[in-house]
């Protein structure tokens, strides 16, 4: 699965999600979203089979985050209960 991770000045302009923004989102393959924010920030999180992460251009002007860099992904993974060579968990 593709990742886009985009991050903007809050103070540009705030992120928005509305129907037409996952619409667009939609076309350009996304499939789940994810957003956090702080008072300065905010860092949009975009995960979907065919989305092409080098669209981010269109991706951060459907949020309405056209000052957003793209952040290169650096490692996804899924993390399970680990156990010992005993059988005991750590």
């Amino acid at each position: 699965m593709a990742l886009l991770v985009l991050i903007a000045s809050v103070e540009k302009g705030d992120i928005s999600i509305r129907p037409s923004a996952v619409e667009m989102l939609a076309r350009l393959g996304v499939t789940s979203i994810s957003l956090a924010q702080d008072s300065e920030t905010a860092v949009v999180i975009l995960e979907g089979w065919s989305l092409d992460p080098r669209r981010h251009e269109q991706a951060a002007a459907a949020l309405g985050a056209r000052d957003a860099r793209p952040l290169q992904p650096i490692v996804q993974m899924a993390v399970s209960a680990a156990t010992t060579a005993g059988g005991h968990r750590i």
